[in-house]
């Protein structure tokens, strides 16, 4: 079985759909666990409420209604650009990110993007893995980018999203 037939085959145990209001709670839980710096409540409701290049996603288990990740990006001309993407601890290495991951990368290029980035931390192999797997390659670094700690972050990109098949998956207005 190949990769692709594999990530639709995981695809049906999970529920991806926009974010609503009522899951800021839930989303802020995964941003503690996931995040030295969390975003604020308030951040979340510009983003959902007024930010129109804003697109936040939530994925979740159809066996339960308990959020399992979060991600965003803000879709700015023909580049989506990745804001944030966290899956629960407990739930990394299950397939939820690789789910995730291309749900929205399949979302922003059925609105039109052809190019997709985001920042990581240096440190965080995991994620760069993950992200790689999905044509996101190294293109620069920005030095001391995590306030936290001074961590570098790794820019990456990828390129011709246009070969993702648009989905139904779209930005509810709030």
């Amino acid at each position: 079985m190949d990769a692709k037939s594999r990530l639709e085959e995981r695809a049906g145990e999970f529920l991806i759909r926009p974010m609503q209001v009522e899951d800021i709670p839930a989303v802020m839980e995964i941003d503690r666990e996931s995040f030295p710096n969390p975003w604020p409540e308030n951040t979340y409701l510009y983003e959902l409420r007024e930010n129109r290049m804003s697109h936040l996603l939530v994925i979740q288990s159809r066996e339960s209604s308990r959020l399992l990740g979060v991600a965003g990006y803000w879709l700015v001309v023909d580049e989506a650009h990745i804001s944030t993407f966290a899956i629960r601890p407990d739930w990394r290495g299950r397939g939820a990110g690789a789910v995730l991951l291309d749900g929205i990368l399949r979302q922003a290029a059925g609105l039109g993007a052809g190019s997709a980035m985001l920042e990581v931390r240096a440190g965080n192999v995991a994620a760069q893995s993950l992200y790689r797997k999905f044509g996101f390659q190294i293109v620069g670094r920005r030095k001391g980018y995590y306030k936290d700690n001074g961590e570098d972050a790794l820019l990456m990109t990828a390129e011709k999203l246009s070969e993702y098949e648009s989905t139904s998956t779209r930005k509810e207005p709030t």
